[in-house]
């Protein structure tokens, strides 16, 4: 079954419908949540007026992406045992954020990253940096999202081409654009939680008809889905995906290195800690991040096992994003499939408003207020800027993703958390627990982590060398792994001890004193 097949199942018109109702609905909600005061305070979050149950429902929403709920049951579905690296990632990631990173991000934070690490260090130096590899990480996941919005909802509603999967693609954009230049933190914040509700009773939902299939016994699950895979038991052993070889073994460790890690330094995701009154309440809308994201990793092992069991190994093919589609059409129909498809819609749109925000608000904050003008100018001009950008961000995004439709998005979300990895949670860790760090090793660790990343993913299996990389007629992959973390991200946590060791600047331990006691005590003065 491909994507035409889908639409003809659940009826173009039905989920046509509904996605324009959704629609209109987003644009209502962005004008009902428009900003109270037109400050920079309330449009980038909120005046740290959401609670920790509402910002931890949107720091679920926030990270849980489509990619989650289509592409982790596909890979899952094709590749078994090696699929669950997946899974495993997001339920280990978030507890890294909550034991080290939430309370002291939010008692020395104000907006961004940047505005951090600028507690304690040079501030014009780390605002130019985190500022430049901030938008680099969010710009490859926003082309992601709408790369993966044309090549799935188009199909749904019916629509065929890839000049139309990039019309629909630029029309999710130019959408997203207006949500957000009108509705700002609290829009996004609403989206998300809505789309959470959603996204959580969806599969669930789904899950639990998978399971009633087998008599709600996972042993038989497995039992069924290894005997439809053409491996057979070795369907439920590690090596399917990567191999058993020493370098199937470190793409493997490098993978799961880089979704633990990365999630820690997405700036989308630590940007809305800074969204809730205090320290404890963002530690407290960790935790529920936390268990909702926990349930839906859940379900979303289940859906993968259940859709090779259920439909068999001939219906999935790679890269497996149909697989969801495919399970609910075949368990509930197509009123089931029209409801996936919605939330399928719902959730590109929440995390592109979120990425779009959090990439506005670093030019606008970080670049133009703290680097351009050495922080000498008026609130209103930042914001004149973080509204502009978000224009120019999204049309660049749009036009780039026109350009990427050939590409498989989990490719440039890899990158994305490999750059979140290597260049933000060595700076952010440093920062909050070694004295001696330096503005220089900050620097040295930052601009290190970017290059590396990018360099190292280009020169990958993933980018050339192989039918199903984003140069498939081309061979420069000498880079053996297809994911950069496992050398990346020491490479960067190397280069900030070096750079702080050997650097001219000598570490103000003073300064440190005062921004340890400011975590402590989640002083805001």
């Amino acid at each position: 079954m491909n994507g035409s097949h889908i639409a003809a199942q659940s009826g173009q018109y039905p989920a046509f419908t509904i996605f324009s109702i959704g629609v209109v609905c987003a644009l209502l909600m962005a004008l009902w949540c428009s900003p109270e005061r037109d400050t920079t305070n309330e449009f980038f979050v909120s005046n740290r007026r959401v609670s920790a149950g509402q910002n931890g429902l949107a720091l679920f929403g926030d990270y849980i992406s489509a990619a989650a709920l289509l592409g982790v049951p596909g890979l899952i579905a094709l590749n078994g045992y090696d699929g669950l690296l997946y899974v495993l990632g997001p339920i280990v990631a978030l507890p890294l954020i909550l034991v080290l990173i939430a309370e002291p991000f939010h008692a020395s934070g104000r907006f961004t990253m940047a505005d951090s690490m600028a507690r304690r260090l040079r501030p014009r130096p780390m605002h130019k940096a985190l500022g430049i590899s901030t938008l680099a990480a969010s710009m490859l996941y926003l082309i992601a999202q709408l790369v993966g919005a044309g090549a799935l909802a188009a199909p749904m509603l019916g629509i065929s081409g890839p000049t139309a999967q990039r019309l629909l693609a630029a029309s999710l954009g130019f959408l997203m654009i207006i949500y957000v230049v009108i509705g700002g933190m609290k829009a996004a914040t609403l989206m998300q939680c809505i789309k959470a509700v959603v996204l959580l009773a969806a599969s669930s939902c789904l899950a639990v008809l998978v399971l009633s299939k087998f008599s709600f016994g996972l042993d038989d699950l497995l039992a069924a889905s290894a005997r439809m895979h053409s491996a057979g038991e070795e369907f439920l052993r590690p090596g399917h995906r990567f191999g058993d070889g020493m370098i199937g073994s470190l793409n493997m460790f490098s993978l799961q290195l880089g979704l633990v890690l990365g999630a820690a330094g997405l700036p989308h995701l630590l940007m809305r800690l800074c969204a809730v009154p205090t320290a404890r309440k963002a530690r407290t809308s960790v935790e529920g991040a936390t268990v909702l994201t926990f349930l839906f990793c859940l379900t979303a092992a289940v859906l993968g096992f259940g859709a090779i069991a259920v439909l068999g190994g001939d219906a999935i093919t790679p890269p497996g994003n149909t697989a969801t589609l495919l399970l609910a059409e075949s368990l509930g129909g197509s009123l089931l499939l029209a409801v996936i498809c919605c939330v399928v819609f719902a959730t590109i749109l929440a995390v592109v408003a979120g990425v779009m925000l959090t990439a506005a608000t670093s030019v606008a904050h970080d670049l133009y207020s703290a680097v351009i003008k050495s922080g000498r100018t008026s609130d209103e001009k930042e914001l004149f800027v973080a509204r502009a950008s978000v224009v120019v961000i999204g049309v660049i995004a749009i036009c780039l993703s026109m350009l990427a439709q050939n590409i498989n998005p989990s490719v440039l979300i890899g990158l994305s958390f490999a750059v979140a990895a290597s260049a933000h949670l060595p700076t952010i860790l440093f920062t909050f627990y070694w004295r001696d760090f330096t503005t220089t090793g900050a620097t040295w660790s930052v601009y290190g982590g970017l290059i590396s990343s990018v360099g190292l993913t280009i020169l990958s299996p993933a980018v050339s060398g192989s039918p199903s990389a984003m140069v498939p007629g081309m061979d420069f992959s000498y880079f053996p792994l297809q994911n950069p973390g496992v050398v990346s991200i020491p490479l960067s946590f190397l280069l900030g001890w070096l750079g702080s060791r050997f650097g001219r600047e000598r570490p103000d331990r003073v300064r440190y004193a005062a921004f340890e006691a400011r975590t402590l005590t989640d002083t805001k003065s």
